[in-house]
């Protein structure tokens, strides 16, 4: 039995009399006869907790910053009407901090044998599937003098996406892509490109490009224009070693490299190409083949994202590096997302570059912090200008890893976390444009 403060109080004004042979509230009770038989039958006019049934329905997947609606319905199968107070649980993370009380707690009052909706409210913190945990009731008596408590499981599970913030790009390279594909073609040969159409020769043209049977079955020299080619494969992996734990700013370096992911893949999949999911440490924790409808990859892409999360290891890049030769066929672009540190870079993925170069088109994209940037900039006290020396040094060691990298073949993207995926996308559409794809 659970007694209210309501009770409490009762019972410390109705014993006053006799407080000092009764100092606690439950001694005062005992010595309270006409409020003791109350209680009493409050308490067993209460409905029972137990006998309650509940079913939920509502939303099953959210993006990240969105709310998400989750609909508890209760039915009261007892004789008796249900006066209540719930609590229906979730973790923290479901909720910004200091809200968790007002979005999960309810009264309700339901009349025998009818039922009344809940609605829980959530808005999650994290990315990851939110589960239901324990449902609290109180069921109080007519006077509100004693309750009855118990719990309840009713399991459901909201999974919560990553937001997707780049879209909002998606439209201008999109239209750029039609700019590319339709407006303009590739007037010399190349790996990734493909027959478009004849036309006649003018100066300038490249005389490789000449169309020698045509031209002779015609007065004019005709040559051939090319045009990117469709249907090439891509290959997105995601570094989710230690490095991609770091937060730059409020947002973790594996973060910002999903969002890119996820605009690259969109615009990939719109442009006609197959697009693979691959995220590596020490072994496989994610993977995405064989899809081919766009929205089916996107949608797919997003799910899979959803619960991967930074693995305090590093990165294994011999592994690393044959997981992504035994998924991509020849002459695929790899976009490689992980860290532009030296040591990482130097010791694992250098030496493995050459084995990748020779068969792919490789592209890496980082995060880079821009409190570097900052930091660079400041002047005027020694503190900053010690954080100055720092910051140009730390920009230095990037300059120079990425130059390493460049000297292989590899397409190298620094970008912070804001500008991270419309610079891979505007990289993937210069390779495009240069019929390397």
């Amino acid at each position: 039995m659970a007694l209210t403060g309501r009770t409490a109080l009762l019972a410390a004004l109705g014993s006053l009399p006799v407080g000092i042979l009764a100092p606690s509230w439950t001694g005062m009770l005992a010595v309270n006869a006409p409020l003791s038989l109350a209680i009493l039958c409050d308490y067993a006019l209460a409905a029972p907790v137990r006998t309650l049934r509940f079913t939920r329905s509502g939303d099953t997947s959210v993006r990240l910053g969105d709310a998400a609606e989750v609909q508890l319905t209760v039915t009261d199968s007892s004789r008796r009407r249900l006066r209540a107070q719930l609590r229906d649980a979730w973790p923290p993370s479901s909720w910004p901090a200091g809200t968790e009380q007002v979005s999960s707690r309810h009264t309700l009052t339901v009349p025998p044998s009818e039922q009344r909706r809940l609605a829980t409210v959530l808005r999650p913190t994290r990315r990851g599937d939110r589960q239901a945990e324990r449902i609290t009731v109180r069921s109080f008596g007519p006077l509100g003098l004693a309750a009855r408590q118990g719990h309840h499981r009713v399991p459901w599970t909201v999974r919560v996406l990553p937001p997707f913030t780049s879209r909002k790009h998606l439209p201008s390279r999109l239209a750029r892509l039609r700019e590319l594909d339709g407006r303009t073609s590739v007037l010399t040969r190349g790996e990734g490109t493909e027959f478009d159409s004849l036309r006649a020769y003018v100066p300038g043209d490249d005389t490789r490009s000449i169309d020698w049977r045509a031209t002779a079955r015609q007065s004019a020299v005709a040559v051939r224009t090319w045009r990117p080619e469709r249907d090439r494969h891509i290959l997105i992996v995601l570094d989710t070693g230690r490095t991609s734990a770091g937060r730059v700013g409020d947002v973790p370096r594996l973060d910002a490299a999903m969002d890119a992911t996820l605009l690259l893949t969109a615009l990939a999949t719109r442009a006609g190409d197959r697009v693979d999911l691959l995220a590596y440490d020490r072994r496989v924790r994610a993977r995405v083949q064989g899809r081919t409808a766009a929205g089916d990859v996107l949608a797919t892409v997003v799910n899979t994202l959803a619960s991967l999360e930074p693995e305090l290891v590093e990165t294994d890049a011999r592994g690393l590096s044959t997981a992504a030769l035994s998924d991509a066929p020849r002459g695929s672009l790899i976009v490689l997302l992980t860290t532009l540190e030296a040591a990482p870079i130097e010791e694992g993925l250098l030496p493995l570059l050459p084995q990748l170069t020779r068969r792919h088109t490789v592209l890496l994209a980082a995060v880079s912090d821009p409190r570097i940037t900052e930091m660079a900039k400041g002047r005027g006290t020694v503190d900053a200008v010690y954080d100055a020396a720092a910051g140009i040094q730390a920009q230095a060691e990037r300059r120079s890893t990425a130059e390493k990298l460049q000297r292989h073949g590899v397409v190298v993207v620094d970008a912070t976390p804001d500008s991270l995926a419309p610079a891979l996308a505007d990289a993937y559409l210069a390779l495009k444009a240069a019929g390397r794809l």
